[in-house]
């Protein structure tokens, strides 16, 4: 049974020239705005899509690109300039943090406030009360004004309201963006049991990770409209190309070029190379693999001391490998023109899965000179780094960490052997290779 049909929508807005206001000009200002054309903006075009009832549908896409949008028009914040959209279910929807409180009142009067906006009867609000403040976890200030709340607190209160309302449809914007890591999970796991319930779930975030755990099925929106649609896996990787770019595979392996390039830039990450021991750029990379990153830059300045740094982090953000040459390692001046450093890993020690690569430039302990953070996408493939027979994937672990098990029963053995662990990060110059 479908719950949610999307035929053929767009959202248009009109949007008025700006005005420069420094320029001359022998009309008055009054004139001069009313006579201003207006132009059009379409935030959506001729998107269709549909959810299946009990569906949990991921909407992903880069800022602009008409999520949110799509969200407004479920919930009827805002309606459609062309199409139709048909719900078949009650539906609750938590898109704007803030959204639905008064801030003179407070917690737990904002509760039926807000409670009775998405369409909760007050017995219904009543009956489900002490559930609603148990999980939000604001017991201690449920009293209090929520205008002294913070965005974090606003947002437990909110989703912990939209989660008690026995709707069918369940619309989550960016929901798990604010708050802490302990109610992130506990988000996470109310949202899997409502759609375990029956419930049908639109989840509109950045957090791919949680995309991932959450839906089966996913949008690609870009410039307002689907671009892809498909299994989760499939639709994260196809986004996270399109963010980072600059990844050239193939016949020349493993060699990533800055997909920003300013010419302009005083500072300036060139590439980034993955090589073998031979210094020859490698294919591909598996967990456990010697690997040795050549980092080249350019600098239209001397700079002495000077800091590069490389590092490693999930699709969602979470930092794993951060490698800088300062404040303790091998000292690198920057020369006018194209430079170049290595940074060498005996044993690569990231699991099978995709990361983002990030790279930067700095003075010692001071100004950040370039940075991008989302630099390309390094997928590694499986190795049995262990040597267990078990290649480890993100699903068990992101880091494969040199160790060994010791037998303490007959043997006697009080584990204070000593055990080597390979170094993770060694500088060099140009001229060691």
């Amino acid at each position: 049974m479908i719950d949610i049909k999307v035929e053929r929508v767009a959202k248009r807005y009109m949007i008025r020239q700006r005005i420069n206001l420094n320029r001359p000009h022998s009309e008055p200002l009054t004139k001069i705005i009313n006579s201003r054309r207006l132009q059009e903006f379409w935030a959506l075009r001729d998107i269709s899509f549909e959810v299946g009832r009990g569906e949990a549908l991921g909407i992903i896409g880069r800022n602009g690109a008409g999520k949110s949008t799509i969200l407004k028009l479920l919930s009827r914040i805002t309606t459609p300039t062309a199409g139709t959209i048909t719900l078949k279910a009650r539906l609750s929807a938590l898109i704007e943090v803030r959204s639905g409180f008064h801030p003179e009142l407070t917690g737990r009067e904002n509760i039926y406030f807000n409670g009775s906006i998405i369409g909760m009867k007050r017995r219904e609000i009543t009956r489900k009360l002490d559930s609603i403040v148990d999980f939000s976890g604001l017991s201690q200030f449920i009293d209090v004004p929520v205008k002294r709340y913070s965005s974090g607190m606003y947002v437990r209160l909110g989703f912990s309201v939209a989660a008690h309302l026995d709707a069918g449809i369940l619309l989550l914007d960016e929901v798990l963006a604010v708050g802490d890591a302990s109610f992130q999970v506990k988000c996470l796991q109310r949202i899997r049991d409502l759609a375990s319930a029956g419930k049908t779930i639109v989840f509109i975030s950045h957090d791919l990770d949680a995309v991932r755990r959450l839906c089966r099925r996913v949008l690609l929106f870009e410039k307002g409209e689907i671009v892809a649609s498909g299994s989760t896996e499939d639709m994260i990787k196809q986004y996270t190309r399109g963010v980072a770019g600059g990844v050239s595979e193939g016949s020349i392996g493993l060699s990533f070029i800055n997909p920003a390039r300013n010419s302009d830039a005083p500072f300036e990450i060139e590439n980034v190379e993955m090589l073998d021991r031979d210094g020859l750029v490698k294919k591909s990379v598996r967990t456990g693999d010697y690997v040795r990153f050549r980092i080249r830059w350019r600098s239209d300045k001397f700079v002495k001391h000077g800091a590069v740094e490389l590092g490693v982090h999930t699709l969602s953000s979470v930092p794993l490998i951060h490698c800088s040459n300062q404040p303790s390692a091998v000292d690198l001046s920057y020369k006018v023109g194209l430079n170049t450093a290595y940074l060498e890993f005996p044993e690569f020690p990231l699991a099978a899965g995709e990361y983002y690569l990030s790279v930067g430039l700095r003075r010692p302990l001071g100004e950040s000179l370039h940075r991008n953070d989302e630099y390309a996408v390094l997928t590694v493939q499986p190795g049995d780094a262990l040597g267990n027979g078990f290649p480890l994937n993100q699903s068990r672990a992101a880091v494969a960490v040199p160790h060994r098990w010791i037998n303490g029963e007959g043997r006697g053995d009080n584990g204070s052997g000593p055990m080597t662990t390979p170094g993770l990060s060694n500088w060099h110059s140009d001229e060691a290779y």
